[in-house]
């Protein structure tokens, strides 16, 4: 948990490295990760798609389109997960753009 490494990622880790590497810099936590980047009303490739797994937003990943996601988490590792799932769709908060 907290991972910032191909080694052990974390949820804002896993965000950071995938955007430190394009050239992006983003804020290190998920809330202000959220705070810092612009709402979207529809994600694009690219988007930073936000939810609420606890309280307020959470959890993050970069939207791949097709209604797929890709984060990561503690017990999952770097996975790609889909959007209409209900465990995702009852905590979807919103997408946003770091560009």
């Amino acid at each position: 948990m907290g991972g910032s490494t191909p080694a052990a990622f974390g949820g804002s880790g896993y965000l950071n490295y995938v955007f430190n590497n394009v050239g992006i810099s983003i804020p290190r936590t998920i809330s202000s990760i959220w705070n810092a980047t612009k709402p979207v009303s529809t994600p694009q490739v690219g988007d930073i798609v936000f939810f609420n797994t606890s309280s307020g937003p959470s959890h993050a990943g970069i939207y791949l389109g097709n209604n797929q996601f890709i984060h990561s988490g503690s017990s999952t590792g770097v996975t790609i997960s889909d959007m209409n799932v209900s465990s995702w769709t009852t905590r979807y908060i919103g997408a946003r753009t770091a560009l």
